[in-house]
């Protein structure tokens, strides 16, 4: 049988510059999924950092 593990995951605070404009359009995309404005913001950071194609990372590695 699987067994349920719970751990927290460490985490820091940090601090962002973000246009006025952005700020608006996360609230509102947050609101829209029940969510915090950080659990949108960190979700949308892992899915870019998930995301980023290796060929993108080999070509800034030759610049």
């Amino acid at each position: 049988m699987i067994q349920f593990n719970p751990q927290k995951e460490e985490k820091e605070v940090i601090s962002l510059r973000i246009a006025t404009s952005m700020i608006k359009e996360l609230d509102e995309k947050a609101n829209l999924f029940n969510m915090s404005r950080n659990e949108l913001i960190v979700q949308s950071i892992r899915f870019a950092l998930d995301n980023i194609s290796k060929k993108a990372i080999e070509k800034k590695d030759v610049e």
